[in-house]
């Protein structure tokens, strides 16, 4: 049965209107009515969908043909083509028929202005849902690309949560455009290459969908850097001639050997991507001659049982390289995904890398997720990948509601989508998987985000360490709590995931709320000041504010300006468009820009809403900048900080000019460096020096040179101001053994 009656997309203009004009120039070059067949989409629909599945699909694509009539693609194509393409996708996965007349209808209300209503009305709620899901937010005003591109990734991935058929088709939708990508200008392939490459592939790998991320991956690459992929290509076809005869000669020996064992086994070869290779080329600093495992093989054999017979038996044939063997099936990947992994010494000395897996293995490993709708034995429990990938969406949900807006939810997901994992486990034996570079206290957060906030210390195989210690595969963590324990800001400074940096800003925003409140009305008063405005606003002019800002009261506007979420400056430009025609009719020169405000006083004892840079730790006497960073507050910074300069290149409107207090009754931390003889007794003078300086030691470290000459000292020490710093690196210099001592900068 056919969608249509043609064989081919249509392609004449038919006796009726479009909702929408072309989006491409009348001029544009004939049709190719050959891209995407409506038969074949049928033929694979058909082999899986019932007679009435099928009769609903087909008013789906006569819905979208209709909507999408006189547009097309810059190609040239009818635009039907792409939907019909992104379902064909969808097809291939056997995906339900409500998620294929979704992918037939994935543009019509961002393109056609269709109403959700009218989807519900026509196909049904759960269709209009994953179309909604999908379509993007062109209707509202952003302030900025970047903004509204997060809202969107922000929109699909909660939809996903809900429905994980979403990113599924949105993945089809994307393979699709990048397959298709050559007819864009160069600026917009870079945009889209680089946007896949950051987002949607590892998406496709968190999902498992491996074909799909190795596709993406390697068409991202093309369009990023056209050269380097031009070039490869020529390079691996080249080496492909040159190692035809050691790959059939490797194929031919596995496949004898193992059917002397009397191992059913499908064996064939496999090319790493040109990615993959260019990857490792950068990574490992190697030339392409030097990437010796451009191939590999795959095993797949009949049970869980031969997957280790069978590499027992290839450990026979060829030598294994120590450090190689890496067993996914006993504890498997992120994604679901099981093989056992092992490095060969092949023929002519040549390492040779082998996957080992089962059918329902490689099933999983092709398709992740998506092999839900491919192989249905009709259980209604969930598998375990399917558990797996459910925890992971719904995290997505947890991380929604503690997060401020599009921008901040977009920077915590995309920390949890980087494929490397660690495995840990708990002192129960229960297996947690972490992003590589993980801490103990996102371990804690993984657990539940009330562990987290509550550590205070954790034991790792048994022995005591520190919150910020990166955890590496087989650890045994314990975390230790207490209930008066509370998160602090420094801990944004190491946690990795997205979960427990969430969790944090969230505590601190809540908890802190007082003092940035006052931080923001302070900054809020000095900005109106600058304007000429009174920082005393009239009733009338705050409910205009707080109505076009959306903020419920001014305390909740002062505490967003003070943890950084809103920008002072920005605000009071605002407030200056909503008061009246007097007011605005100042001449212009008494207008000082957002970079002329008083400066704010600091005096180092603020807490969390006023923190010191730990990058270049400030003291008073140091010239200083302040920058607002999101629910952050204001960080302090030297005006020679390195780290200060380039980030204020990016976003010169999130610093403002801050100054030192009169009166700083504490101490502040500096970091201090000393060159000294390795000789018996000179940490002993050095320290003692130290303390008679009033000034005391909160750290030390020493690193020793090969020949145990002379040794470099850290001193982490608490001083008053700079001329007291002066003063104890003059007292330090005299001491016997000292040959140089300076602040530590950055």
């Amino acid at each position: 049965m056919n969608l249509t009656p043609d064989t081919t997309l249509p392609g004449t203009p038919k006796a009726r209107t479009s909702r929408s004009a072309s989006k491409q120039d009348p001029a544009t070059p004939a049709v190719n009515p050959g891209v995407a067949s409506v038969t074949q989409l049928s033929a694979k629909l058909a082999e899986y969908l019932t007679p009435s599945e099928l009769k609903k699909v087909k008013e789906a694509y006569r819905f979208s043909d209709e909507m999408h009539l006189g547009q097309v693609r810059k190609s040239g194509e009818p635009y039907i083509s792409h939907p019909i393409a992104v379902a064909e996708i969808c097809a291939d996965w056997k995906l339900d028929a409500q998620a294929i007349m979704a992918a037939l209808l994935h543009d019509v209300m961002e393109d056609q202005d269709v109403k959700k209503d009218e989807l519900i009305e026509r196909f049904g709620a759960p269709v209009a849902t994953l179309v909604d899901g999908l379509s993007k937010l062109e209707k509202i005003e952003f302030q900025s690309l970047i903004e509204q591109q997060a809202e969107n990734f922000r929109k699909m991935l909660l939809a996903m949560a809900s429905d994980v058929r979403v990113i599924l088709i949105k993945l089809a939708d994307r393979l699709h455009n990048m397959r298709t990508l050559e007819h864009m200008t160069a600026a917009k392939k870079r945009r889209i290459a680089s946007e896949t490459m950051e987002v949607y592939v590892p998406i496709a790998h968190r999902l498992g969908l491996n074909n799909i991320y190795r596709e993406l991956q390697d068409l991202a690459f093309s369009h990023l850097y056209p050269v380097r992929y031009r070039t490869l290509s020529k390079a691996v076809k080249a080496a492909r001639g040159n190692r035809r005869e050691v790959v059939k000669k490797i194929l031919e020996s596995v496949k004898t050997t193992l059917q002397l064992a009397e191992l059913p086994a499908e064996v064939y070869g496999r090319e790493k991507t040109l990615y993959g290779i260019y990857k490792k080329m950068r990574s490992k600093r190697l030339s392409f001659s030097q990437v010796l495992d451009v191939y590999g093989f795959r095993v797949v054999v009949d049970s869980f049982a031969n997957c280790y017979v069978a590499l027992g038996t290839l450990h026979g044939l060829y030598k294994p390289m120590p450090g190689k063997f890496k067993d996914y099936i006993a504890i498997r990947k992120l994604n679901g995904y099981q093989s056992l992994h092992t490095t060969l010494i092949g023929p002519y000395g040549t390492p040779v890398e082998f996957q080992i897996r089962t059918q329902e293995m490689h099933r999983t490993a092709e398709s992740g997720v998506a092999a839900h709708w491919l192989y249905k034995n009709g259980d209604s429990n969930l598998s375990d990948l399917q558990q797996r990938t459910h925890a992971w969406l719904q995290s997505l949900l947890d991380i929604q509601q503690q997060t401020g807006d599009s921008a901040e939810f977009l920077e915590h997901v995309k920390v949890d989508l980087f494929p490397d994992s660690v495995y840990v486990f708990t002192p129960k034996s229960k297996i947690i998987a972490l992003p590589r570079g993980a801490t103990a206290l996102d371990f804690a957060y993984t657990i539940h985000t009330g562990i987290g906030d509550h550590t205070v210390s954790v034991k790792i195989n048994n022995e005591a360490a520190s919150l910020r210690t990166e955890l590496r595969n087989g650890d045994i963590v314990e975390i230790v709590t207490d209930p008066h324990s509370r998160p602090s800001p420094t801990w944004l400074a190491f946690v990795r995931t997205g979960k427990a940096r969430s969790a944090i800003r969230h505590h601190l925003r809540t908890i802190n709320l007082n003092e940035s409140v006052e931080l923001g009305q302070e900054l809020l008063a000095q900005a109106l000041t600058s304007l000429n405005i009174n920082p005393d606003l009239p009733p009338p002019t705050i409910a205009k504010l707080l109505n076009e800002s959306s903020a419920t009261s001014m305390d909740e506007l002062y505490a967003d300006i003070g943890i950084g979420k809103r920008m002072a400056a920005l605000v009071a430009r605002h407030i200056f468009g909503l008061i009246d025609d007097d007011l605005a009719s100042l001449p212009s020169d008494q207008h000082a820009s957002a970079g002329e405000l008083d400066p704010v006083t600091i005096y180092g004892s603020e807490g969390v809403s006023v923190q010191l840079a730990p990058c270049c730790l400030p003291i008073p006497g140091d010239q200083i900048i302040g920058q607002l960073r999101r629910d952050q507050g204001l960080i302090v910074h030297t005006g020679d900080c390195m780290g200060a300069k380039r980030a204020r290149g990016k976003e010169p409107e999130r610093w403002i000019a801050v100054q030192w207090g009169t009166e700083l009754n504490r101490r502040f931390d500096c970091r201090i460096r000393l060159l000294i003889n390795n000789e018996k007794g000179i940490l002993a003078r050095v320290a003692a020096e130290i303390g008679e300086s009033d000034a005391n030691i909160s750290y030390v470290g020493m690193d020793e040179d090969e020949e145990h000459v002379m040794t470099q000292l850290r001193f982490t020490i608490q001083i008053k101001d700079r001329v007291h710093l002066a003063h104890l690196i003059r007292n330090l210099r005299g001491v016997a053994g000292v040959t140089r001592v300076e602040r530590e900068r950055n």
